[in-house]
């Protein structure tokens, strides 16, 4: 093996335990991070989301699925974590770690069958954007 294959391997090794450990704090079972990092590992654009997010803590930003990055996911779900404040079960609200999963998550959906999510990103937001609305 070349050190540069070593290399990559170890980084590979360093991102599973670190999906491991992120699905552990999101309150995700093993067999939930073992699926996520299987796909992710099919996803060079996923995967460098992730490896950028481990690296510096920050989003890249950079890979977009049908014009939306993982910011954009991000928000939208925070959208949806805003009409669970009221409530007293345990979501979103206190796993900052859940929220980023999930967003990995549907970008890997979204890379399947964009169209779904494009619907859900476009009407199911507190923001406005030029067309949201139909004129009467």
């Amino acid at each position: 093996m070349s050190e540069q294959d070593a290399r990559v391997e170890k980084a590979m090794q360093t991102l599973e335990a670190y999906v491991g450990s992120l699905s552990a704090a999101a309150g995700e079972n093993a067999e939930y991070a073992s699926d996520l990092w299987e796909r992710i590992k099919r996803s060079p654009g996923v995967l460098k989301e992730l490896a950028y997010y481990h690296d510096y803590g920050n989003f890249w930003g950079q890979h977009k699925v049908a014009g939306y990055s993982l910011t954009d996911i991000l928000v939208w779900q925070v959208d949806h974590f805003k009409a669970y404040l009221d409530r007293h079960e345990e979501v979103n609200r206190w796993k900052p770690e859940r929220l980023f999963l999930h967003s990995l998550d549907v970008m890997l959906q979204m890379e399947q069958d964009p169209a779904p999510y494009v619907a859900k990103l476009q009407g199911e937001t507190g923001t406005d954007f030029v067309g949201k609305f139909k004129e009467f």
